[in-house]
């Protein structure tokens, strides 16, 4: 076969392969929106529960993603700018939230601070409701979402190498300036590119959440929970109508990363 012809071939299978996986089950979900009606769908977008199951998700993105950002950035400089005892396993630790089932995930948060959990008694003691509440979900959020940032912020540093912020340390930088002035503004698109990868990783999660929330309508419901509540009481226009929000928010985080990687390469 001509190398043109097996090139066309290879194209022609990655695009069908997306077309089949990707494409046509987004397409079928504006089709079923548009079937079902706008109008019900809509209604099901602004309910008052579904707003509030957004407002939720957006708080947990809210926390997450910045405590998830400082630590990728900490993770990072340590991991490629540092010895100490242990470097490997904490280098392998923090893809595990990608080998566990977010399922898993949730059923341990479950097991430690549950009543007869390591630490839910003494929560239970002391007033602080962890389980079925919002505690529960951040930390099933953060948990899931540790890696994104780390894992872009440490093959730029080891790209970038060290000798700039040995420079600014033979100036008398201190390493506060030397981080702020050097050492982030080199790897700020791997920064910025993370953050959006944990972002849509925070708007999507469903399993790790959906254990320790209780799925409680109006409370501890987030987006992904609201789509299942919907279409287990049979109403496919509300399923339909919030799964196409959450549709248009991965659009969107699409977009930004399609809009930062090539700025990511001039910088």
């Amino acid at each position: 076969m001509p190398r043109t012809w097996r090139t066309y071939a290879v194209r022609f299978t990655a695009l069908g392969y997306l077309l089949v996986v990707l494409v046509a089950p987004l397409s079928m979900l504006f089709w079923r929106v548009w079937v079902e009606g706008i109008d019900k769908a809509w209604a099901a977008i602004t309910d008052p529960d579904t707003i509030h199951a957004f407002k939720i998700t957006l708080i947990l993105c809210a926390i997450a993603v910045p405590l998830n950002t400082v630590f990728g950035i900490v993770c990072g400089l340590a991991i490629v700018r540092r010895r100490f005892p242990g470097k490997g396993l904490v280098n392998a630790f923090v893809d595990l939230p990608l080998a566990l089932s977010p399922v898993v995930v949730g059923f341990s948060l479950y097991l430690l601070y549950g009543r007869t959990g390591w630490f839910g008694p003494w929560f239970t003691e002391h007033g602080i409701q962890v389980l079925f509440a919002l505690p529960a979900m951040v930390l099933a959020t953060i948990f899931v979402s540790v890696p994104f940032v780390a894992r872009e912020v440490v093959p730029t540093l080891r790209e970038v190498g060290n000798e700039q912020e040995q420079a600014a340390y033979t100036l008398g930088a201190s390493s506060w300036q030397t981080f702020w002035r050097v050492t982030l503004p080199s790897i700020r698109w791997a920064v910025i590119y993370g953050v959006v990868v944990t972002t849509a990783r925070c708007l999507g999660e469903y399993g790790a959440v959906a254990i320790v929330s209780g799925n409680i309508s109006g409370k501890t419901e987030t987006a992904t929970l609201r789509v299942q509540d919907y279409y287990e009481n049979l109403d496919q226009a509300g399923a339909y109508g919030v799964a196409l929000m959450l549709c248009v928010l991965a659009i969107a985080v699409l977009v930004v990363m399609t809009k930062l990687k090539p700025k990511e390469g001039v910088a």
